[in-house]
Order: C-alpha cells, then sequence, then structure tokens
C-alpha cells in the first residue's frame, strides 16, 4: 500500500498530539495555557416544548430554576469564569440554537439540566363483568394508563460515540484554534481539515471531547453520590442536543420529576441548593484537572 506523504511541519503536528493522547496522565491534548473561561447553561425544554411533569412541576420550571442558581454559584465562586444561559424564561429554544449558542460562544463547557421521567404504559384491568344467557360471568377488560412513581436517582448523558461525525462543522469553525498556535496558518501551511493528514487530527479532538465529557460526568455523578442521592450513572446516548458540541458536552438528569418524593426534593429550596452545589463541585473538579 502506498504511503501518503506527510510534509514535516503536519507530520510533527500529529506526532505532538498522538504523544499527549496516548501517554498524558489526564490524556489531554489542551495546550499548557488552556483554561476553563466560559461555560454555557441550558435549561432543558421551555415554553411549549414543557409537557412533562410530575403532581404539581413541570420539568421545564425545575430545569430552569436549577440552571439560574447555578450559574450564580458559578459567578460567585468562580470570578475567572463567564456564564451564558441558553435561556432565562420560560420559552421555546430549538435544540439546534442550544449547542449553536455555545459554538458561537466557544464555550469550553456545556451543561443541559433535567429532570428525568419515567414512561406511560398501557396496563389491563377487570373493571366487572357481565352474564351471558347461561349465566355465565365474563369478565369487562378496560384499559388505564400509568407510569412508575418509585424509580428515583440520578444520570448523566454524553453524547454517544456514533454521532461523532456531527461535530465536525463546530470543530472545524470553532475549536481548531484551541489546538494550533495563533498563527497556524503559517506554521501548518493552511490546516485543510478535508485532507488526509488534518483528518487525523479532526478525529483526536472528536475524541478527546467525548473522553472528556465522560470524565466530567462522571465527576457530576460521584458528588450525588458523595450527598447520597441514587446513582444511575453515566451512560452515551444519541442525543441531539449534545451531538454537534464543539466542547466537552454533558447532560445531566437530576431526579425523577415522576416519583413524589424527588419532586419535592428538586423543588425545596435545600434539594435546589445541593444539586447546585453538586454541580458547581464537579465543575470546579474538572476545571481543576484540565488547567496545567
Amino acid at each position: 500500500m502506498k504511503n501518503i506523504p506527510l510534509n514535516r511541519a503536519k507530520e510533527t503536528l500529529i506526532l505532538f498530539i498522538s504523544f499527549f493522547l496516548l501517554f498524558s496522565a489526564e490524556n489531554q491534548v489542551f495546550a499548557q495555557e488552556y483554561k476553563i473561561k466560559t461555560i454555557v447553561i441550558d435549561a432543558g425544554h421551555g415554553g411549549k416544548d414543557g409537557m412533562t411533569r410530575g403532581l404539581y412541576s413541570t420539568e421545564k420550571d425545575v430545569a430552569l430554576k436549577t440552571a439560574l442558581r447555578l450559574g450564580k454559584l458559578i459567578e460567585e465562586n468562580m470570578k475567572d469564569v463567564k456564564v451564558v444561559y441558553t435561556r432565562t424564561q420560560d420559552v421555546f429554544v430549538p435544540l439546534y440554537e442550544r449547542i449553536g449558542l455555545a459554538n458561537q460562544v466557544k464555550a469550553d463547557l456545556f451543561i443541559s439540566i433535567h429532570c428525568n421521567d419515567m414512561p406511560v404504559y398501557p396496563t389491563r384491568y377487570i373493571s366487572g363483568y357481565t352474564k351471558n344467557k347461561k349465566g355465565k360471568k365474563t369478565p369487562i377488560y378496560k384499559t388505564k394508563y400509568v407510569k412508575s412513581t418509585s424509580t428515583r436517582g440520578t444520570e448523566t448523558f454524553v453524547s454517544g460515540s456514533g454521532r461523532l461525525d456531527e461535530q465536525d462543522e463546530a470543530i472545524k469553525r470553532e475549536n481548531a484554534a484551541m489546538f494550533l498556535e495563533d498563527n497556524y496558518k503559517d506554521n501548518y501551511e493552511g490546516f485543510n481539515p478535508d485532507d488526509p493528514e488534518s483528518a487525523i487530527i479532526l478525529s483526536l479532538m472528536k475524541n478527546t471531547f467525548r473522553t472528556q465529557s465522560l470524565k466530567f460526568a462522571k465527576y457530576i455523578q460521584d458528588q450525588y453520590v458523595s450527598v447520597g442521592r441514587i446513582n444511575r450513572g453515566v451512560q452515551e446516548k444519541s442525543l441531539a442536543v449534545l451531538a454537534r458540541a464543539g466542547m466537552p458536552a454533558v447532560l445531566t438528569e437530576i431526579g425523577f420529576i415522576s416519583n413524589p418524593t424527588e419532586e419535592d426534593y428538586m423543588n425545596s429550596e435545600a434539594g435546589q441548593t445541593e444539586i447546585a452545589n453538586c454541580l458547581l463541585k464537579a465543575i470546579q473538579a474538572y476545571k481543576l484537572s484540565v488547567e496545567i
């Protein structure tokens, strides 16, 4: 098989990034001066996209309340970090605009806040009986729709590896400079994301975002566990809101609104304070781990 020739600059860049991916203790390719400067907080749903509800509250309202509280904590405790919200009111924001905003402001971290819910499923039951001419009873079946109210716990999602290709444009447009010098066009002869050599770099970037998203998600779940919450784990899912992120991005389910106890917890002052503090501590831990 014929080898594709690499010019010295591109070959050096690929070897440099590969070295750090393979041998760095933290699996980092971030430059030494890399800092978490901007965090986008996304309150899930809103406006017409807000039908999920518990006994007395809606997911969209709880998510917004939590997002605003978290943003305030970040501003108070992380003075060097800028907070950007995808929404601050009960309005509908399309999914592509949420992550689009994060890419536009060159966010270093994206966190989407949601409440979990159990699906409604049909159950047949006997509502009574009828008698035939011979006097034999025949049951009358009806269907009711119910959902589990006992399921509880927290879980945090990252975009599934099957959607990594959707990050390409965001990375090319917004984030390539993070891994290259300011004058990379001169140094690397016009870094072309469409040629074979640069495609290797693009792939490394995407996998780094995935690795860092998983790492951040684990920090979040660890904080939930530290205050006694049920841990449903970190999972990779095909989530549209995360798919095109040009940065580490997670979606965290802070509890089940279908569970009356967790609904009360998420709406209470104590619960809100605890959830926001868990997320703040996770962000702080992640920031410390990636800033060299």
